[in-house]
């Protein structure tokens, strides 16, 4: 039961938080994404929902940071004037 809840939940916090545009709200959103993710692999597995949550969250705020710094480096590379 809680497997089927949580897929929605994770892809409900993917929809919400992927036009974010600060450092902050991009790895607390890859941090909420990897959470989700690793809980439900965690329960999937037969694993520990609450182990999977800790290091999907961790794994995915480090994911979001890198985003938001290759995104910001993007913009500088093809800043253009007119």
């Amino acid at each position: 039961m809680l497997t089927r809840l949580i897929f929605p939940a994770v892809l409900a916090s993917a929809i919400a938080l992927g036009g974010c545009s600060s450092t902050t709200e991009r790895t607390l959103g890859g941090a909420a994404i990897g959470a989700g993710t690793g809980a439900a692999i965690g329960a999937v597995t037969g694993g520990s929902p609450a182990t999977g949550a800790i290091l999907g969250g961790a794994v995915g705020a480090v994911g979001g940071l890198l985003y938001d710094n290759e995104q910001k480096r993007h913009r500088r590379r093809h800043h253009y004037r007119y």
